[in-house]
């Protein structure tokens, strides 16, 4: 009686040790809602992943996590380095860290004056520079780059700062990052830091390879969430629990805000609702006309209550008879159409990133 994840375990941890494999220096990304599979069960699995480095050729010695509050989570669960992707600011979880755990952290800068900030807070503090790319969410200009190396080797005399690397993230729905990251990279070299490790996100392998023989001297580590987890789709199934069926006539009211049935049928309740993240719809940032007119039709099919669920019956998407409730989506099937049965499985599609389950199993 849950929306459940089954993953297919021997597939998906082929797909793991095969990633890794092939994308050396690899930090995987672990953060939020773990890509549907839960922060802790990544965490877990870096660790396994770590621990085949004889196998795969990745030492995996760095896990990325998105914020601080998601250290305790990890830490607990793998033993190498946390790398926190959210920028390191002076106050809240950021300053308040276990001695212990911190020891582990790899901090993100991405303003000149959180640098001082943090070597002020934490002498000893090990860390990453963000550029600021295209994408102009977080980051270091080229004059801040400069102006951070002046302020290193004003501190340290040229010897050790805590310096790991500098950071890109980059954009999706790009041609190529290529162009980019060589700007990018030659912008760091201009700037004087004492270091040649980069960790980017969102280049494709052959996009690594190049970079890694345009730039021999750089040692680039890709950060990897999607790919890395969610990259075998074929190996994850999500089912949902048909829990109750009702025949309808036309004009039979129905549901939380007393809606008419448009023609005979069947009502099919199903597990899963917005407390686990059905029906609530993420900007996809599509701008093509196609898009717009799709949106469109939704919002018109939603004034009368027609809009496509997620939710399959025999390979069909089914439409919500009304909009989710909090753990349970009401469907309608029409006349004609094979009515499940109760205690049946039926098929779902969600968005990973923003979908908790009831349930995770890995055969």
């Amino acid at each position: 009686m849950s929306l459940t994840l089954t993953v297919d375990g021997e597939r998906w941890r082929t797909h793991l040790l095969a990633t890794a494999t092939k994308s050396p220096g690899i930090v995987p990304v672990a953060k939020g809602n773990g890509y549907g599979l839960t922060l802790g069960r990544l965490a877990r699995r870096a660790q396994w992943l770590a621990e085949h480095a004889d196998e795969t050729g990745a030492p995996l010695d760095l896990l990325a996590i998105g914020t601080y509050d998601e250290l305790d989570q990890a830490a607990s669960r793998y033993d190498g380095d946390l790398l926190v992707l959210t920028p390191w600011r002076p106050f809240g979880a950021a300053t308040t860290l276990d001695e212990r755990t911190a020891a582990r952290v790899v901090h993100t800068v991405s303003r000149p004056e959180d640098l001082a900030g943090l070597r002020e807070h934490d002498p000893g503090a090990r860390f990453v520079l963000e550029q600021l790319t295209s994408m102009r969410r977080h980051g270091m200009s080229r004059r801040e780059l400069a102006a951070a190396a002046d302020a290193l080797r004003a501190e340290t005399g040229g010897g050790r700062s805590g310096l790991r690397g500098v950071a890109m993230h980059l954009p999706l729905n790009t041609t190529s990052h290529l162009g980019e990251v060589s700007r990018l990279i030659n912008d760091i070299v201009a700037s004087g830091l004492p270091t040649r490790t980069v960790f980017v996100s969102h280049l494709t392998h052959d996009e690594l390879t190049r970079l890694a023989t345009s730039y021999p001297d750089f040692t680039v580590r890709p950060r990897i969430g999607t790919d890395l987890w969610l990259g075998d789709r074929g190996a994850l199934t999500v089912s949902a629990t048909v829990l109750d069926v009702h025949d309808v006539e036309r004009g039979d009211i129905f549901g939380y805000r007393g809606r008419s049935a448009p023609k005979g049928g069947h009502i099919v309740v199903v597990s899963g609702g917005t407390a686990h993240g059905i029906g609530l719809e993420a900007p996809t940032g599509d701008q093509s006309l196609k898009a717009r007119a799709a949106t469109l039709a939704r919002g018109g099919l939603d004034a009368v209550g027609f809009v496509r669920s997620p939710f399959s019956i025999d390979g069909k998407q089914r439409l919500f008879a009304e909009p989710p409730h909090m753990q349970a989506s009401m469907l309608f099937v029409p006349s004609g159409a094979r009515v499940p049965r109760i205690g049946e499985q039926v098929d779902v599609r969600v968005r990973f990133t923003a979908t908790d389950f009831d349930h995770v199993v890995i055969t």
